[in-house]
């Protein structure tokens, strides 16, 4: 038996089927980072020690667990296998011990053939009596439940408890959040998570609850976690935006909707008095101008008749002199100066009240804002916290080229979506699908994300191979089929999301193409 462990344990590749599905919400896409660490001390092909417990992923390929788990691979490299077990899957892999901090209780385990979903630290304040969940492999739950040791290196989802924040202790030096989430031997590495699914620690130990007394545990605060990281040169994601139910966040994006609407409404009525006040401003000012028009033609018209008058006046004069050449030409433009005068008399312009309307109305229209007009060209994103649910995602700023088309950094089409553009996307590497929509109206930009299984990973990348369009397109029917696919991948994924960032979107300057980080 000593000697079919070891086998197992180091060959890391035999195939076990997955038995429990995970639920779609927030602490069941941070299990599936969650691992059980195997440890394995072989001497003389002798098997001297064997324990576990859990740890779970701040890299795809990079875990945490506590340093007491993995001691003997410390100490001992060379008669040492630490196994990795995923949470789902069918294989299990073998790991390598990076950095350790036995003062933290810290250690980081690199392995390799599997992508895992990295789980985000939450460094934010937690409040006191905050519900609290701990994840883990609790040795008790093994001892009743395994029936051969191939069952310690068989993925399976980790075991979830629920308890309460009981306030901050410190535990030889090393800040701690004390709680009453239970857990066991086994659950230690293993993380203490939010309702949102964030990690505030790691459990590391319980109280002796002998003589009847309560049981606490403690977890190595996230603060310490981000030190220990930091010192090992490990990126993660950090997230300090509180924790917002998807119920929560659904019922504020439909007041904030209704209030939009109500406020479009607002405004197209108040457009539509000033457009009504402006055209009567318009009516007054116009008649005023015709009114005033229509007295200096006339005027114009009574000066050229009485010039017209001396003239012909003066025209007699000559005549009676003798002068009749001089009194013939003086006649003549007597004559042109009445005729003048009459001309410009009949054609003084009269007030037309359709025409007056018809030119404001095609100002308006000018001026009116057309849906997709604005909103494109080389634009910065700004996450807005208010509008958002983040879970997992750091990202403070997204750079987009928009052109008027759907086309995003003139690689990847969007497909219309009503006034907006919209695209999903389904990664291969990555257990999450992202519905990215861009309102080029009010220049929001939304990437609503859904952290799934790898069965309801597999199901989306089987739709996607069916989506017709990748590169940016001016066919109208080939984005169409576009829409027409997306909507059926969409039709595929949970009804609650996990994660939604909502950004605000201005024109970029030179220097935001250093600091922004481009959307797909």
């Amino acid at each position: 038996m000593r000697r079919l462990i070891v086998l197992l344990m180091l060959v890391f590749a035999s195939a076990f089927s997955l038995t429990t599905a995970a639920r779609a919400d927030d602490i069941s896409a941070s299990a599936r980072g969650v691992v059980r660490i195997v440890t394995i001390a072989v001497v003389n092909d002798e098997v001297v020690g064997f324990g576990h417990g859990s740890g779970f992923a701040v890299a795809p390929n990079r875990i945490v667990t506590n340093a007491h788990v993995v001691e003997l691979a410390a100490r001992y490299p060379d008669n040492v296998v630490i196994g990795v077990v995923p949470s789902e899957g069918n294989r299990s892999f073998q790991g390598r011990l990076i950095a350790i901090d036995p003062d933290r209780d810290l250690a980081l385990i690199e392995f390799s053939g599997a992508r895992l979903p990295p789980l985000a630290v939450f460094k934010g304040q937690v409040s006191d009596g905050e519900s609290l969940v701990a994840l883990g492999y609790p040795g008790n739950v093994d001892l009743a439940t395994a029936q051969s040791a191939r069952d310690f290196i068989t993925p399976l989802s980790p075991v979830r408890s629920q308890g309460g924040f009981a306030g901050m202790r410190s535990l030889r030096g090393t800040a701690m959040l004390l709680h009453t989430a239970s857990i066991a031997r086994g659950n230690s590495g293993g993380p203490l998570l939010d309702r949102c699914g964030r990690v505030l620690g790691v459990n590391v130990a319980i109280t002796n609850s002998e003589g009847g007394d309560a049981n606490f545990a403690f977890a190595i605060s996230g603060e310490e976690l981000g030190a220990f990281l930091a010192e090992a040169k490990q990126p993660y994601s950090e997230v300090a935006v509180p924790c917002v139910s998807v119920e929560e966040r659904m019922a504020q994006d439909r007041n904030a909707d209704e209030q939009a609407q109500a406020q479009a409404a607002e405004a197209e009525r108040q457009a539509a008095a000033k457009a009504s006040a402006d055209r009567e401003t318009a009516l007054t000012q116009a008649r005023e101008n015709n009114e005033a028009l229509r007295e200096n033609y006339m005027a114009g018209a009574a000066v050229l008749l009485v010039l017209g008058a001396l003239c012909l006046g003066g025209a007699g004069m000559l005549l009676s002199r003798g002068q009749q050449r001089q009194a013939l030409w003086v006649a003549l433009g007597g004559v042109v100066l009445i005729i003048g005068a009459g001309a410009l008399f009949f054609s003084r312009p009269s007030f037309d009240a359709t025409k007056v309307a018809a030119v404001t109305s095609g100002g308006a229209a000018k001026g009116a804002r057309v849906p997709g007009s604005t909103g494109t060209g080389r634009l910065v994103c700004t996450l807005d916290p208010q509008r958002s649910r983040v879970t997992t995602t750091t990202t403070e700023r997204v750079e987009l080229t928009m052109g008027p088309d759907g086309c995003i950094n003139g690689k990847t089409q969007y497909a219309e979506a009503g006034t907006r553009w919209q695209r999903i996307l389904v990664p291969n590497e990555e257990a999450t699908v992202s519905v990215l929509d861009y309102d080029p109206a009010s220049r929001t930009y939304t990437n609503t994300r859904y952290l799934l299984s790898s069965e309801q990973m597999d199901r989306a990348r089987q739709l996607r191979a069916s989506v017709p369009l990748k590169a940016c397109s001016q066919d109208q029917a080939a984005r169409g089929q576009l829409a027409t696919s997306q909507q059926e991948i969409k039709a595929a994924l949970p009804q609650l999301y996990n994660e939604k960032l909502v950004y605000r979107c201005g024109a970029a300057t030179t220097g935001d193409a250093a600091t922004a980080t481009e959307a797909n």
